[in-house]
């Protein structure tokens, strides 16, 4: 049986600031909570090295299924430093539900999720620890990515090339270890959920690396060079086992088996830089990738983990972003029956120019370490090597789900930076 999907905007917010990082809520009861985070470079004025400075805004929304306006609706907006990334512990911690944020200051910030279930939510601050002055945070890690709550630990990495693991106890942070890991930026780092004694970090210096806490941050337990520039994502499978996904700037999507580093299994390349990976929260084989210059897609991963050597599928696509695709993150809430198959997402972005053939886009690292200068007819960056994924939603024709269902419906928020866009979007996978 051949199978078709479909992706359709739902809703656009404009963040005013850019939006680099999105995230839902994973805790079963607030699961229709979204947390969408800003990072504004504000270069200095008069002297030409004037430091630049960083702004951020954090945004809590809520999706209400039923609504007939707009399903999103904004909560609150707070003024923070730039935010470099969120991410909401998967299980409450003394009975409060914690999201966490990396911000250009170097710190680690947590809020709390007040009145989830009483119809007046907000996030309240419950605490920070500075990882270091000068430096900015530029990733962060839960370790209970398999709802287990029983050792609550953090990881995050910063760009002084550092990695620091931290513990929380009754909402106060405590440094537990703090590393050099890499000779500059440590785009990422993350837990293994499935023995968070282990560690995974990516750096700007094309390395890939893995840390083991039992016997200390002296030395990798490995250190691969297969990614050919930075490496900035990495994300544990949470359902099976020694599977883990990186994503780098050389624009391709490895997948690993932890029992063995020398090789990925499954290369993909996807174009545009791989800034974030998010596997599914319950089907172990869809994998969403933000692929900056060239928008956002979900891969289908079965074939891979089984054989060993064969690349994914893109079997769903997003274009409608017009800047650098750079948040987005899975919804866990059940969309019942799917929306009407809306036309495939294959259809040309409209140029951003009044001529319409022309766009240059100047690109700078949220580090401003580096600069990079785009150009192209429309605006939509097609790397050499690769052909246009326009007709990615008809990649997947012949891939079918892992499961019995009849059709699967999902709920996707992404962001976008100079556009500063929001989208909430669904992807309808069904049979022809």
């Amino acid at each position: 049986m051949a199978w078709k999907s479909r992706t359709r905007s739902l809703q656009v917010f404009d963040t005013e600031l850019s939006a680099d990082t999105v995230e839902w809520c994973p805790v079963s009861h607030c699961n229709r909570f979204l947390a969408c985070g800003t990072y504004q470079l504000q270069k200095g004025k008069g002297e030409e090295d004037a430091a630049p400075s960083r702004t951020g805004r954090l945004y809590l929304f809520e999706y209400q299924r039923e609504a007939l306006s707009p399903p999103l609706t904004e909560l609150q907006r707070i003024e923070t430093p730039a935010i470099l990334d969120l991410k909401w512990c998967h299980m409450p911690v003394s009975e409060k539900v914690i999201l966490g944020l990396a911000a250009a200051t170097g710190e680690l910030q947590l809020y709390a999720l007040a009145d989830c279930q009483k119809g007046s939510s907000n996030l309240q601050t419950l605490s920070n620890m500075d990882l270091g002055a000068g430096q900015l945070a530029l990733s962060l890690d839960w370790s209970t990515g398999r709802m287990d709550s029983s050792d609550v630990r953090v990881v995050c990495s910063d760009s002084a090339g550092c990695v620091s693991v931290l513990s929380l106890d009754e909402g106060a942070l405590m440094t537990l270890a703090q590393w050099k890991a890499h000779d500059f930026e440590a785009w990422i780092s993350a837990f293994s959920y499935w023995d968070t004694q282990l560690i995974y970090s990516g750096g700007d210096d094309s390395k890939f690396k893995g840390w083991d806490l039992r016997s200390g941050p002296s030395s990798p337990t490995f250190v691969s060079k297969r990614h050919s520039m930075g490496v900035c994502s990495i994300h544990s499978n949470p359902h099976r086992e020694h599977i883990l996904a990186t994503g780098s700037y050389d624009e391709k999507v490895l997948l690993w088996d932890g029992r063995n580093m020398r090789e990925p299994f499954s290369e993909n390349l996807l174009g545009g830089g791989v800034w974030r990976l998010k596997w599914h929260p319950t089907h172990q084989h869809l994998l969403l990738a933000a692929c900056m210059h060239n928008d956002f897609h979900i891969l289908h991963c079965q074939q891979a983990m089984e054989s060993n050597k064969e690349t994914c599928p893109v079997v769903a696509s997003y274009i409608l972003h017009n800047s650098l695709a750079y948040g987005a993150d899975w919804s866990r809430l059940s969309l019942e029956k799917p929306g009407p198959l809306s036309p495939p997402a294959t259809e040309p972005k409209e140029c951003l120019t009044d001529s319409g053939r022309y766009l240059r886009i100047q690109y700078e690292s949220p580090t401003a370490s580096f600069d990079t200068s785009l150009e192209d007819d429309c605006g939509q960056y097609i790397p050499e090597g690769i052909a246009s994924l326009s007709a990615s939603s008809n990649a997947g024709d012949n891939v079918t789900p892992d499961d019995d269902a009849s059709s699967l419906s999902f709920l996707l928020a992404s962001c976008s930076f100079y556009d500063h866009m929001l989208h909430l979007w669904r992807w309808d996978w069904a049979p022809v």
